[in-house]
C-alpha cells in the first residue's frame, strides 16, 4: 500500500510540474512568439530612406513582428558589422539595401549557413548566390523617362539645335546607377551621334559622370569645373541628373553663375520626388522628378517577407533583368509616377505621400 500511494504521489507531481511550465520544456510549435526581421538601409541623410526603413518597421510591428532596423550612415563597414549582428540575433529574414552592391559576399555567405533568406531592397546586391529576390523599381525606364523628358523639354525632334547638355549618373558601386544611365544614353546617344545634343565637356560613359554615394556635394563641384572649363561663352541647356539629392547640387552650381535669374535654366530633372527638389520645381528651378511612392516598395517588401516566412513562393514580374555576376535574382518592379510643375499635387499630395505644408503650398 506504501508503494502504491508514493507512486500515486510522484505521478501527481510530475503532472503538477507539467501544467507549471516546469523543467527544460519547450514552448509548443503553435506559440504566438513572432521572428525577427533585420533591415538593412544605407544612410538617414536622404529622405526616402527614413521612409523605406520606417514603413516596412511600422507595417511589420503591427503584425506582430520584431524589427531591427539600423541605417549605416554610407559606411560599408558598418552596414556589414549591422548585418552581422542581425544574424547573431537570429533574425529570420534579412532585408538589405546596399551601400556597396559588391561587398556583402562574406556575410551573405555567413546568413546562408544560417539559412536566412536574403532580400536585396532597391538596390541589386551583386556577385554572390546568396540573395534570394529582389524588390525594386524599373530603373532602366527610370533613366528613360528623365531623358524623354529632357528630349521633349527642348523639342529636339523639330529644333534645329544643337543643344548642349551635360551628363551625370549615380554611384559606381550601386547597380542601379548603371541601369538608370543606360535607360538614359538609350534616349540621348541617338542625339549626341547625331550632333543635335553636344556634351562640350566630352565626358560621357559611366567612368567619367558617376558620382560617388549619389552626393550632391561632389555633383556641385563637378558641376562647378565643367562650368568653368567649357561654357565660358556658351550656355548649359540641359544636365541629364540621375537623383534629386544630385540635381540640388547641380542647380546650386548653375545658380551661382546666374543661371535661373540672368540666363534661362536648364531643363535639370531628377529622382525620389525628395521635398527640396518638389520645392524646387515648384519654384521653376528643377524641371521633374520620378516619383517611386516607397510605400509600394516597402508594402512589397513585406509581402515578400510573409511569404518566406509561411514557405510560399513571394509574388515575381521580373526572371530576366537582374543579373547580380552570379545568378539572374527574381525580382519585383514596381510602377513609377513622372511628376513636373503641372501634377506635382495630383501625384504627391492627393495620393497622401506629402502635405501640403511639407511642400510648401499651406
Amino acid at each position: 500500500m506504501k508503494k502504491i500511494l508514493t507512486l500515486i504521489l510522484l505521478a501527481a507531481l510530475v503532472l503538477s510540474l507539467a501544467a507549471c511550465g516546469g523543467g527544460d520544456a519547450k514552448k509548443p510549435s503553435g506559440s504566438d512568439e513572432k521572428a525577427m526581421i533585420g533591415i538593412a538601409m544605407p544612410t538617414q541623410s536622404s529622405s526616402r530612406w527614413i521612409s523605406d526603413g520606417g514603413t516596412m518597421k511600422s507595417i511589420l510591428e503591427a503584425a506582430g513582428y520584431v524589427v531591427d532596423l539600423q541605417y549605416a550612415e554610407d559606411s560599408v563597414e558598418t552596414q556589414v558589422s549591422q548585418i552581422e549582428n542581425m544574424i547573431s540575433k537570429n533574425a529570420k529574414v534579412l532585408v538589405i539595401a546596399a551601400i556597396d552592391g559588391q561587398s556583402l559576399t562574406n556575410v551573405l555567405s555567413q546568413a546562408a549557413g544560417e539559412k536566412i533568406p536574403v532580400i536585396a531592397y532597391d538596390r541589386l546586391i551583386r556577385d554572390t548566390a546568396d540573395v534570394s529576390y529582389h524588390v525594386t523599381f524599373d530603373n532602366f525606364l527610370v533613366g528613360v523617362h528623365m531623358a524623354q523628358y529632357i528630349v521633349d523639354a527642348l523639342d529636339v525632334k523639330n529644333q534645329p539645335g544643337p543643344f548642349n547638355i551635360e551628363l551625370f549618373a549615380g554611384s559606381p558601386d550601386d547597380n542601379n546607377a548603371y541601369f538608370v544611365y543606360d535607360g538614359s544614353m538609350s534616349i540621348l546617344q541617338p542625339y549626341i551621334d547625331s550632333g543635335k545634343l553636344v556634351v562640350k565637356s566630352g565626358q560621357i560613359g559611366m567612368d567619367q559622370v558617376a558620382t560617388l554615394r549619389w552626393d550632391g556635394a561632389t555633383a556641385q563641384q563637378r558641376m562647378d569645373n565643367i562650368i568653368a572649363a567649357h561654357y565660358s561663352d556658351a550656355d548649359v541647356d540641359a544636365v541629364l541628373s540621375p537623383y534629386d539629392g544630385i540635381s540640388i547640387g547641380i542647380l546650386s552650381s548653375l545658380k551661382s553663375v546666374g543661371y535661373g535669374s540672368g540666363k534661362k535654366m536648364p531643363i535639370v530633372p531628377g529622382q525620389d520626388a525628395e521635398v527640396l527638389s518638389v520645392k524646387s520645381i515648384l519654384a521653376g528651378e528643377q524641371a521633374m522628378t520620378i516619383f517611386k511612392d516607397t510605400r509600394t516598395l516597402a508594402e512589397k517588401a513585406v509581402k515578400m517577407i510573409e511569404a518566406l516566412l509561411k514557405g510560399t513562393e513571394p509574388e515575381i514580374n521580373d526572371t530576366k533583368s537582374y543579373d547580380n555576376g552570379v545568378k539572374i535574382v527574381p525580382s519585383y518592379l514596381c510602377d513609377m509616377v513622372v511628376v513636373d510643375i503641372n501634377n506635382v499635387k495630383e501625384a504627391l499630395v492627393d495620393t497622401g505621400y506629402y502635405t501640403m505644408a511639407d511642400i510648401g503650398l499651406d
